[in-house]
């Protein structure tokens, strides 16, 4: 899932004190289970707006709304007939979506409510940590479900560094040495000899070079 975290009130204010009239849009896929950007997260962010604005003196509409989603063209759809009312969108979507709603109401400021940061898990409640990239050439097929990408933190694509000390990384006692976790796996699941095998430094002139990348399934497209 992509995670991502509410930017700061301040930064938030200051990207839309110049407007009088702002349309707030939530987002229900992963910005609401990482608690960034879903419908609660929008009552209490509009909530907050309006307090700071009353109390410097400024008359602020800020009307909310929830979308499925905002990286899809049908629920985009939704608030054609509402953002002309408006003179600017802060969304809380991911860039993904700031990005798709500002492509779709071209003549429309849209403002980002927060950072996305990673393709991650939930650990717990209120922890969600890294475990992708989305570099575009996947070998977790070769090191035991782990990605020495993103959680290396030299991303080495052959074995440890030499710098970790009991399994965790020299950057933090706190964390673990991502080719540790690998061996760790793949002894348990007697396939060490996948870590003899050589795999080349990552291409990324091919995995990232060339402008947006795409997928494309021509057996579903109209």
């Amino acid at each position: 899932m992509i995670v991502a975290e509410q930017k700061k009130l301040e930064e938030i204010v200051g990207q839309i004190q110049d407007f009088n009239k702002i349309l707030l849009v939530g987002c229900n896929e992963c910005v609401t289970v990482c608690e960034a950007g879903g419908k609660k997260e929008v009552g209490i962010l509009a909530s907050a707006l309006r307090m700071y604005f009353l109390n410097h003196g400024k008359e602020m509409t800020i009307d909310e709304v929830t979308l499925e989603r905002q990286c899809d063209h049908e629920y985009l759809e939704e608030i054609r007939d509402m953002q002309d009312k408006y003179d600017a969108v802060l969304s809380l979507a991911c860039g993904v979506g700031v990005q798709f709603m500002a492509e779709k109401y071209h003549d429309k400021p849209v403002y980002p409510g927060v950072n996305t940061c990673f393709l991650g898990a939930t650990e717990e409640r209120g922890l969600w940590t890294e475990r992708c990239q989305a570099c575009g050439s996947c070998i977790l097929a070769y090191t035991g479900g782990i990605c020495p990408v993103s959680r290396c933190a030299k991303r080495l694509m052959n074995g440890p560094c030499g710098g970790s000390t009991n399994g965790k990384c020299e950057i933090s006692k706190e964390t673990d040495c991502a080719w540790q976790l690998i061996v760790n796996r793949l002894k348990a699941l007697g396939r060490m000899d996948d870590y003899e095998k050589l795999m080349p430094l990552k291409d990324w002139s091919t995995d990232r070079a060339g402008g947006p990348r795409k997928v494309v399934k021509e057996d579903v497209q109209l």
